[in-house]
C-alpha cells in the first residue's frame, strides 16, 4: 500500500484515534499471553459476507422486473426499487435475501428474493510486529499466504521471530480464532502449515515470543486501526477482558 493510501485509511479512523487519545495516558497491559481468550482454529472456510465494495445480483423471482445487479455501498447498504436502502454488510446471501425480501413485503405479496455476490470489493489484510512498514493492505491473490504478507510490508525485520508469527481471524460465531506459523521453515524450504489468508486476517510478527500479542491488540487493533469495527471488539474482548 502506497503512503497516501496508508495515511487515507488512518485519516478515516481518526475519531478512533482520538477517542483512544483523550485524557490521561493509558497504560499497556503488562500480561502473560493467554491462549484460553482464542477459539480453537477452524479450517473450515466460514460462508462469506458481504462488505461495500462488492457487487451483488439480486433476483426478484415473484417479480423479475425488479432484477437488479447492484453496488454495496459505503454505508453496506443496497439502493432497491421500490424499497430503498437495505443494509446488506456482514450478511450472508441467504440473509441478505430475507432482509429485502422483508422489506418488499410493503408492496410485494409473498416476495421470493435470491441473492448472489457478483464481484468482490478489495480484500484487506492488518500486517504489523516486527516488520518494516506495518498497515492495512489489499490482498494481491485469494491464496495469499502469511509470507506473501510479510512481503507486502516491507518484510520483516532482523528482530522477527519468524517461527512463530501469528495470525488472528474472526470466528463465524464473532469471537477470534489464533494459530501461529513458522515462516523461518518456509523460507528454508522445510515443509511448514502455511495457510491462506482471508479478509481481515491480521498477521503479526512478534519480536521475542506471542505474548506480545497482548501490546499490540492494545495499540493498534484496539485503538487505532480496527479493519473491521466488529471484529475489533471482539479481538479487544477476548483479549482484554475477564470472563
Amino acid at each position: 500500500m502506497n503512503s497516501p493510501t496508508r495515511r487515507s485509511v488512518l485519516s478515516g479512523l481518526g475519531v478512533l484515534m482520538l477517542g483512544a487519545c483523550a485524557g490521561a495516558p493509558r497504560q499497556t497491559p503488562q500480561r502473560g499471553f493467554e491462549p484460553n481468550r482464542f477459539q480453537s482454529w477452524d479450517e473450515t472456510a466460514p460462508a462469506y459476507r458481504l462488505f461495500p465494495g462488492d457487487e451483488v445480483e439480486v433476483v426478484v423471482h415473484t417479480a423479475q422486473e425488479l432484477n437488479r445487479t447492484l453496488p454495496v455501498g459505503p454505508d453496506g447498504r443496497v439502493s432497491l426499487p421500490l424499497a430503498g436502502s437495505v443494509m446488506v454488510a456482514q450478511m450472508t446471501g441467504p440473509e441478505a435475501a430475507r432482509a429485502i425480501a422483508d422489506r418488499y413485503v410493503r408492496v410485494l405479496r409473498d416476495p421470493i428474493v435470491e441473492v448472489r455476490p457478483v464481484s468482490y470489493g478489495a480484500q484487506q489484510i492488518l500486517v504489523g510486529g516486527e516488520v518494516r512498514s506495518p498497515g492495512v493492505y489489499d490482498m494481491i491473490s485469494a491464496r495469499m499466504g502469511v509470507l506473501e504478507a510479510l512481503t507486502l510490508a516491507g518484510g520483516a525485520n532482523n528482530r522477527a521471530r519468524l517461527r512463530q508469527v501469528v495470525v488472528l481471524r474472526r470466528a463465524e460465531n464473532g469471537g477470534v480464532m489464533m494459530r501461529t506459523v513458522n515462516v523461518r521453515d518456509a523460507q528454508q524450504g522445510a515443509p511448514t502449515d502455511i495457510i491462506p489468508l482471508a479478509r481481515h486476517d491480521i498477521v503479526f510478527a512478534p519480536r521475542t515470543a506471542i505474548a506480545e500479542i497482548n501490546d499490540f491488540t492494545e495499540l493498534y487493533i484496539r485503538n487505532i486501526l480496527p479493519l473491521d469495527n466488529a471484529f475489533a471488539y471482539a479481538l479487544a474482548d477476548q483479549v482484554f477482558n475477564s470472563n
